[in-house]
């Protein structure tokens, strides 16, 4: 990550005309916000004067205690290489402060640095993440509106011409670049229209960040090519859904915790531990990393998403993956997580989770090594494999009964989540469907 001092903004704003400055952040539900600013308000930004109504924002606070402030992260200064054209707009990601200068308990990304210092309590000094978002392509119609018309038919590391969204990507990558960050992949998935640009780990607030960015870069650069980009976990049905693989790792200085080379399988007790929390609180936090009513129709057998708890050095079907590589690269990959998540909360109740089994130095149970999804009821309760929620509202009632992870939200987080969630599940639960007007219409 860069590091910037307010002498180094004010010279690069000036050295290349920037005209204006957004001041991002991110609500509850994962949703990018910004505030927009002439350059004339830069200085008062910058000293961190900039405020806003808290209330106009999904589960912040109410009416009568509105007024709050963005402090801008200088690190995270940017400049967007698109707005080049019609005067160049920079941003900053900002933390949400209350009047009184206190940070605020519901703002996702000062949650994941209060999670943070719990874990350098116990002696890490890093937490790292390496996210993998999937989203699709869908073209747009005359008045720009998104169809369900898939950009493309190809599969999975397939070339133009059947790749129609190769050029997409490549424009995706090229600003992505310019931005600072280091591509290392970008191929299409395997569905049709859907498509993956990895970029390089990062320490999990830098990583969250990148993650919202990203989304922001993908729809902006799509729509520049007639095409409409979704993080929706599950488009179409009978198809791969999105995930957003999260690649996790703990350091102590420059040394990775999770690498034990005298070990089996050369993981760490700390590997082990970790593991074990995750695989303890999955299907608590799993409200928190599926956020929505269309993410339980992507977890379900056969797609490739996993739905089952458990944990495999050698197969894609557990709940949580170990990677071939080893030494400083040695890492878990779970692999329920979809990008409609928060990324912040997502990341501070995977954290907490495996925090829990460290404290605890719980023991995960053997590791399975064939294909779950083959596998009958009877025999994953012998492998003492459970299932994850099958929907929003099993997932939020899962959540709500355990307090590692309400602990890892926060009062506040918490229960505005909640709040916000179990309404979007009254709103769905109480809707018609057309596939119940396809079903029973005409039969009954």
């Amino acid at each position: 990550m860069a590091k910037y001092t307010r002498e180094d903004i004010m010279r690069i704003v000036k050295e290349e005309n920037v005209k204006y400055i957004r001041l991002q952040f991110t609500d509850i539900l994962g949703t990018i916000k910004n505030v927009e600013i002439p350059i004339s308000q830069l200085e008062k930004a910058l000293n961190n004067k900039m405020m806003f109504d808290g209330s106009s924002i999904e589960g912040f606070v109410r009416i009568e205690e509105s007024d709050m402030y963005l402090y801008p992260d200088l690190d995270t200064f940017v400049i967007f290489p698109w707005t080049a054209e019609k005067g160049k707009v920079a941003r900053f990601i900002c933390d949400i402060y209350n009047a009184d200068g206190t940070p605020f308990e519901g703002c996702p990304r000062y949650n994941l640095k209060r999670v943070l210092k719990e874990m350098e309590a116990l002696g890490f000094t890093a937490f790292n993440l390496g996210a993998e978002p999937e989203f699709f392509l869908f073209k747009l119609d005359e008045n720009g509106r998104p169809t369900m018309e898939l950009n493309d038919r190809g599969g999975y590391f397939d070339l133009a011409p059947t790749d129609l969204g190769e050029n997409c990507r490549r424009d995706i990558v090229l600003e992505l670049e310019e931005m600072g960050f280091e591509i290392e992949a970008s191929h299409h998935e395997v569905a049709p229209g859907q498509h993956e640009i990895d970029f390089k780990y990062a320490h999990a607030i830098k990583a969250c960040d990148d993650i919202q960015t990203f989304k922001l870069v993908v729809k902006t650069i799509a729509r520049k090519h007639g095409l409409h980009a979704t993080f929706m976990p599950k488009p179409i049905f009978g198809i791969n859904g999105s995930g957003m693989h999260c690649n996790l790792s703990l350091f102590r200085n420059n040394e990775n915790a999770f690498f034990d080379p005298n070990s089996d399988l050369q993981l760490s007790d700390t590997a082990r531990q970790f593991i074990a929390g995750v695989l303890k609180h999955a299907p608590n936090f799993t409200a928190v990393t599926n956020p929505t009513v269309n993410s339980y129709k992507r977890l379900v057998p056969g797609y490739e998403a996993p739905c089952y708890v458990a944990w495999s050095a050698h197969n894609r079907s557990p709940l949580i993956r170990i990677p071939s590589s080893r030494g400083m690269s040695t890492r878990i990959e779970v692999r329920s997580v979809d990008p409609a998540a928060n990324p912040y909360l997502a990341m501070a109740v995977l954290l907490a989770a495996g925090l829990d089994g460290i404290r605890n130095k719980l023991t995960p149970p053997a590791p399975v090594d064939r294909n779950i999804y083959v596998m009958t009821k009877e025999e994953r309760l012998e492998e003492g494999i459970v299932d994850l929620p099958a929907t929003l509202i099993e997932a939020l009632d899962n959540l709500k009964s355990d307090e590692v992870i309400i602990q890892a939200l926060g009062k506040h987080l918490f229960e505005h989540f909640v709040e916000a969630k179990e309404i979007e599940w009254d709103m769905y639960r109480t809707t018609v469907h057309q596939w119940e007007l396809n079903q029973y219409m005409e039969l009954y």
